[in-house]
């Protein structure tokens, strides 16, 4: 069965509202769900009634879809529905014909772009998707990707995708490495980044107001999904994070340009991987020059202390001092 984009629309809502154990979903609240989610993506959409949502859970359970594991528990008269399995998702199960094929449809139209300047990424992430979905016949794995699959959190990526797209506000529990117990956020989700392979969750923490508030996804307890109207966000996330390396953005800190030098022996691998898409270098005998603009932060001190010996900061002279004073303190654990 071939699945169009409102039926994945409508799918992935059910997927979210059967997992979801902070609340009971009657069919009413189901139908009610999956027309918000519609209109949300096309306002001229005039949503779906009852008959099929039926028909969708009944795709949803069968061999065609996905066999979903549902529960049909009573409260009092009325039933509400729920996975039997919590940790069951329809996207963590094996793609079935019909999506593979559709796939391998994109994956044609996609590849002609590869070589193509401004889409060299198609060249990565191909191969990726072919071996990660499964679509080429092979005896063993013949290539790797980077990833920590013992990375706590994971599941949640998916509920809080859906909460940005769905524009949904959640009531996360969290518990960060400097508190002894969790807590609980209000908070209204913007942006996924990936990070050295740690996912963060960017969005309006509406407990104090601050827009860009920053969540590690492995700290994450518990979602649970409110009735609060969303506030939606007007920043730029991809010019938010241009400036930086890594996640952080301190308060208070300007654009800074950054000049260092590297040792002959690590230059041909700073050339090859800039540090940041601003950086700009000049190679001599002595050494690597290499210039960048960003705006210092954690990140930045732990990439530059990275490199140990075979780099210096030549300025500013406030981020120099800094960096000589961390591995003066470093030095005197030895």
């Amino acid at each position: 069965m071939s699945i169009n984009k409102n039926a994945l629309i409508r799918y992935q809502v059910l997927d979210r509202c059967f997992r979801n154990t902070g609340r009971m979903y009657f069919w009413e609240d189901l139908l009610e769900e999956c027309n918000k989610a519609l209109i949300d993506f096309n306002p001229k959409n005039e949503g779906i009634q009852r008959r099929q949502l039926f028909d969708d859970i009944r795709f949803m359970e069968s061999d065609a879809g996905w066999s979903i594991p549902l529960g049909r528990i009573r409260h009092g008269r009325r039933v509400y529905y729920r996975y039997e399995d919590l940790s069951f998702s329809i996207n963590n199960q094996p793609l079935n014909d019909s999506e593979a094929e559709q796939i391998k449809s994109a994956l044609q139209i996609i590849s002609r772009f590869s070589g193509t300047p401004q889409f060299e990424w198609v060249n990565e992430m191909i191969p990726m998707l072919e071996s990660k979905f499964g679509l080429i016949e092979r005896k063993n794995e013949v290539i790797s990707f980077e990833s920590n699959i013992d990375l706590k959190g994971l599941h949640f990526l998916t509920p809080l995708f859906n909460a940005i797209i769905n524009k949904r506000v959640l009531l996360i529990k969290y518990k960060d490495f400097k508190s002894s117990e969790p807590y609980e956020i209000t908070f209204h989700p913007y942006y996924l980044k990936q990070y050295n392979n740690r996912w963060f969750v960017f969005g309006l923490n509406s407990d104090n107001q601050v827009s860009n508030w920053n969540l590690a996804i492995d700290r994450i307890e518990n979602i649970e999904e409110t009735r609060i109207k969303y506030q939606s966000s007007k920043t730029d996330w991809e010019e938010y994070f241009y400036d930086l390396i890594g996640v952080t953005r301190p308060d208070d800190v300007d654009l800074q340009e950054i000049i260092m030098k590297f040792s002959p022996e690590v230059a041909p691998y700073v050339i090859t991987k800039p540090l940041h898409p601003s950086q700009k270098h000049k190679n001599d005998p002595s050494g690597l020059e290499v210039r960048i603009k960003v705006i210092p932060n954690y990140e930045i001190e732990r990439l530059v202390l990275s490199f140990g010996e075979h780099v210096k900061v030549i300025s500013p002279q406030n981020f120099k001092e800094h960096i000589s004073r961390r591995i003066n303190s470093a030095g005197r654990l030895y």
